[in-house]
């Protein structure tokens, strides 16, 4: 994976939390919500601690089987990458580097039938700049889940979506997909602040890396994601003061088996008062897709609209794009696979260009720095265009 681009080492956790109040949305078993995400963070003294990998090896072998996201959203052949190979810049359980005051919080949310795991490239660069980084699972939605007793959940939406029958059904199961997505965002917000006052919410009450506590600043606390994972991120910032700044890669609610798209999206009549930028690619900006056009109009914060020219839809935001080309040339397979997967792009522009845009974002409403990147087109990022 590209190296971090900023000047901290970085470390990762994950943690299992468990929420008894709230009831399993998806099965009867287990009766009560779980949730996996993981912590990427500026740290210390790594040489200590090995690097993670990029995916656990009971979610790696489902993400590359033939029933896994690598191959039926990615083309991937079965089998034939061992995603737990892969090692990524973050040590395990590594001390959080010593800080004046705490570090500024984003969360991750990741596409519908994705793992948290598929934007690592982008996480990790941005914990090496500064920031405490959440990446969440969402069982059942996600594509694969691997909690600590070695149980892999896989995603059920293929299943549901294929039973559904009548544009309501399709309605019913897309509010389902936002209502448990919004309640696992406001949980593991609660679950970072008990962290942050010290206690430990791990369920298996696993060692904590040294110095976590006390490390965040939740009043400082950003949101993204691609795809659902970002019209999550903008529905949540809509819902809850806690967001004080989002990110949506790609993430369009339009669906022609969705009857009121509107409806599962609130926010884009409401409008947003907060900072927000939209990413998307030539398809997709605010005067071509009506639902962030509705936001674009409604809302009364600062927002952006910017496209990475040459992208192919989301795909161009995700781990795929540094991965990619990689599997592709030790497979042997064509230079059509990685364009048709990931677009016509420079991959290796196209990461720097999202990792220094996404971070300048940050940089700006929750540290007050102005690099005025945001202000318009810069001949240094040729690929992304401002949409007026």
């Amino acid at each position: 994976m590209p190296a971090p681009t900023g000047s901290y080492p970085v470390g990762t956790v994950d943690l299992h939390l468990i929420d008894h109040s709230r009831a399993n949305p998806w099965t009867a078993t287990p009766s009560y919500r779980e949730l996996m995400v993981s912590l990427w963070y500026p740290a210390r003294d790594v040489d200590r601690f090995p690097r993670a990998p990029h995916m656990l090896p009971g979610a790696a072998a489902h993400f590359g089987s033939a029933a896994g996201a690598g191959s039926t959203l990615y083309d991937i052949p079965a089998d034939s990458v061992n995603f737990a190979a892969t090692r990524t810049a973050g040590h395990e359980r590594a001390p959080v580097a010593r800080h004046r005051t705490p570090f500024p919080v984003l969360l991750y949310s990741p596409g519908a039938g994705d793992p948290r795991t598929w934007e690592t490239t982008l996480v990790q660069d941005l914990a090496s700049r500064g920031y405490v980084v959440v990446t969440i699972d969402h069982p059942y939605d996600s594509s694969e889940v691997e909690f600590p007793d070695g149980r892999v959940v896989g995603s059920l939406l293929q299943e549901l979506f294929q039973q559904a029958q009548q544009p309501s059904d399709f309605q019913a199961l897309g509010a389902k997909v936002f209502d448990a997505r919004i309640a696992d965002t406001r949980f593991v917000l609660d679950q970072l602040a008990a962290l942050d006052r010290g206690r430990n919410p791990d369920a298996e009450g696993r060692t904590l890396p040294a110095g976590v506590a006390g490390a965040m600043d939740l009043h400082r606390t950003g949101m993204f994601g691609v795809s659902a994972g970002g019209l999550t991120a903008f529905q949540m910032m809509g819902d809850d003061p806690r967001i004080r700044a989002a990110v949506d890669i790609g993430g369009s609610v339009e669906s022609p088996v969705i009857p009121d798209p509107i409806g599962l999206w609130p926010v884009a009549r409401q409008g947003l008062s907060r900072p927000f930028m939209v990413l998307g690619d030539a398809g997709t900006d605010h005067h071509q897709t009506p639902s962030w056009r509705m936001l674009w109009d409604n809302s009364r914060g600062w927002h952006v609209d910017l496209r990475l020219d040459g992208a192919n839809g989301e795909n161009s935001y995700k781990d795929a794009v540094p991965l990619i080309p990689q599997i592709a040339r030790q497979l042997g397979l064509t230079d059509s696979f990685v364009t048709q997967t990931v677009g016509s792009i420079d991959l290796t522009r196209a990461v720097h260009t999202e990792e220094t845009y996404v971070a300048a974002f940050f940089d700006r409403w929750l540290r007050g720095r102005d690099g005025q990147l945001l202000d318009g087109p810069s001949p240094s990022f040729p690929d992304m265009t401002f949409v007026p």
